[in-house]
């Protein structure tokens, strides 16, 4: 005679959690949302500078910190395999979270 426990069902809502997988989607949340206030940082940075309201000096300074802050972006995407894409969240109806360059 069989019981339940020979024939376990698979279970509908079970998460697999292994630690490579959990610090990897962390990461990619954690990128995700770094990513978007990098583009808000950088179109509002354009703004400024269109609007000639930035010294020379500020927008220097401004260029350089964005430029390092794409760089190590594509530094932590590379170390997670991750491609810029993968942070661009699907919302549904609403569309990516990120616009599409």
């Amino acid at each position: 005679m069989t019981t339940p426990d020979d024939h376990p069902r698979p279970r509908r809502n079970h998460m697999d959690l292994e630690p490579d997988t959990v610090e990897r989607d962390l990461v990619k949340l954690v990128l995700t949302v770094v990513e978007l206030l990098r583009q808000l940082m950088e179109r509002q940075a354009l703004r400024r500078f269109d609007v000639g309201d930035l010294s020379e000096e500020q927008e220097e300074r401004i260029g350089l910190t964005l430029m390092l802050l794409d760089e190590r972006m594509t530094e932590l995407r590379d170390r997670y395999g991750l491609r810029p894409e993968d942070l661009n969240l699907d919302l549904g109806p609403l569309g990516p979270l990120l616009p599409r360059d």
